[in-house]
This record gives C-alpha cells, structure tokens and sequence, in this order.
C-alpha cells in the first residue's frame, strides 16, 4: 500500500456536508444488503443527521488534490480519558492508497491532544476488511456486542 500522493486531512465544514454524504454513501452502498434499513440510513446519515453528528463530533476529511473528500472519520472524547471513533469512510476509488490509515492516524492524534489514553470504535460483521484494518492497527474485540437496528454491533478498543 502506498501513501495517497496530494492527500490531505482536515476538520470538517459545514460546506462539506454533501460531500461527507456521498463519501458514506459510496462506501457502504456495497453492504446496503446486508444492514437492515435503519441501520444503513444511520450509517450513510442524512442531511440532517449529519449537521447533528458535526455538532456532537470533530469529523475529518481526508482532502484530494481536486479539493474532492476521498474519505472521512468522526471522533469524540467520551469520558476524560476516552475517545471513539465513528463513520470511517473511504470512497472505493480511494482504496488500497492509505486514505484510511491518513484518517486514522489524524483522529488518534485528536484524541491525544484531547488527553485520551483508550480508544474506541462499534463495528458490523459484514465489514470485514475494515475489521482486518482496525486489528492490524492495534484493536482488539472488548466482547461487548450491542444491537445496531437489529444487527450486532461489535465493540473494539485500542489503547493510546
């Protein structure tokens, strides 16, 4: 893999909104069959839903050299000493270019800025290269399953 050439990461704007919108739809139109509806539409967002989510979270894009998103990650402190990450995304012409890694690299630097010492993530079993990615970056499983619009919703954490 190879670092995205004329990538950059930034905080989200208001303007990207749209943007962020076609990024999530991109990425997970692949999996729509495999979520339930609910959970689909709470994974891609909607207009609304999205201006909630940058109120609650510092959401980051990962910028092209055509100023296009190729990819997005949200993060947040949850308790004084941790973080979670949601909605990571990378537009399928952006994989396998280190976009992902660009995100998640930026979104664990906000945290520790942030003092977080422990990060973590919910994912589904149908992403499974994003769980391959999540592992080979340092997560493990805690065990904890959760229901996500009646599917599992697996826990991983990471310390920082």
């Amino acid at each position: 893999m190879t670092k995205a050439s004329g990538i950059s990461i930034r905080k989200a704007r208001l303007t990207d909104a749209n943007s962020i919108l076609t990024c999530l739809r991109e990425a997970f139109e692949s999996y729509r069959e495999l979520y339930t509806r609910e959970g689909f539409l709470d994974t891609v967002l909607t207009l609304e839903t999205i201006r909630e989510r940058m109120a609650a979270m510092t959401i980051l894009v990962a910028i092209n050299k055509d100023s296009e998103i190729a990819g997005t990650v949200a993060c947040s402190v949850a308790t004084p000493e941790e973080g979670h990450l949601r909605g990571m995304a990378v537009r399928p012409a952006w994989h396998g270019y280190g976009v992902a890694q660009q995100l998640l690299d930026a979104a664990e630097m906000e945290l520790r800025h942030h003092k977080c010492r422990r990060v973590t993530l919910d994912t589904t079993e149908p992403l499974k290269r994003a769980i391959r990615f999540y592992e080979k970056n340092g997560f493990r499983p805690t065990g904890k399953i959760a229901d996500f619009f009646g599917m599992p919703l697996f826990e991983y954490e990471k310390r920082l």
